[in-house]
């Protein structure tokens, strides 16, 4: 395996639990990722999205470093200072 989607695949190939697993890691990657462009495109530092949030500057880098996931009401406090929606929608 050389390439990060063909180790996404194996993972999913594994087992139903693995599969399920690896779609939420990329889900909540997808979600930090548009928090972190949005950030960056409103020229807004870690420091800064914390303050407005009420939340230590050191829980925004790790939320964007994936070394923790969001409570919903932090992801929903970041999102409100981003500008940002969140949308829910069925599957399949």
């Amino acid at each position: 395996m050389r390439r990060w989607a063909d180790y996404k695949n194996h993972v999913k190939a594994v087992s139903e639990e693995e599969r399920r697993n690896m779609e939420e890691i990329e889900e909540v990657s997808d979600i930090v990722s548009s928090i972190i462009q949005r950030r960056q495109e409103l020229g807004i530092s870690q420091s800064a999205l914390a303050e407005r949030c009420g939340i230590p500057q050191s829980s925004v880098a790790r939320i964007e470093t994936l070394k923790t996931t969001p409570k919903l009401d932090t992801l929903v406090k970041l999102m409100q200072a981003l500008n940002l929606k969140l949308q829910v929608s069925a599957v399949g």
